[in-house]
């Protein structure tokens, strides 16, 4: 049996217990969330002193490549290019 892939892509951030940002990819967001907070997730959010996460930002592409071009562009960005981002673009509701 072949699983479908899913068309839609997301690029998220999570704040982590220690207030740092992760930020990643994923077609399936609450299924990622899960795996972070069960520490399956990167290696960044394994360590149990970064849990619990949150997902405070969520945004939807058309394709992985836009996602993921979020993403890094995202993770270039100081502390406080960030904190601004995250307030001035919207969000989807969070899973």
């Amino acid at each position: 049996m072949v699983q479908q892939m899913s068309n839609l892509h997301y690029f998220y951030v999570l704040r982590c217990k220690d207030n740092s940002f992760y930020a990643g990819y994923t077609i399936e967001p609450a299924r990622r969330l899960l795996e972070h907070n069960e520490g399956r997730g990167a290696k960044y959010t394994r360590l149990a002193s970064r849990r619990p996460l949150d997902m405070i930002h969520l945004e939807q592409f058309d394709t992985r490549s836009l996602a993921m071009k979020a993403e890094a562009a995202f993770k270039r960005l100081t502390r406080k290019q960030k904190e601004q981002y995250l307030q001035k673009t919207v969000s989807l509701p969070i899973p």
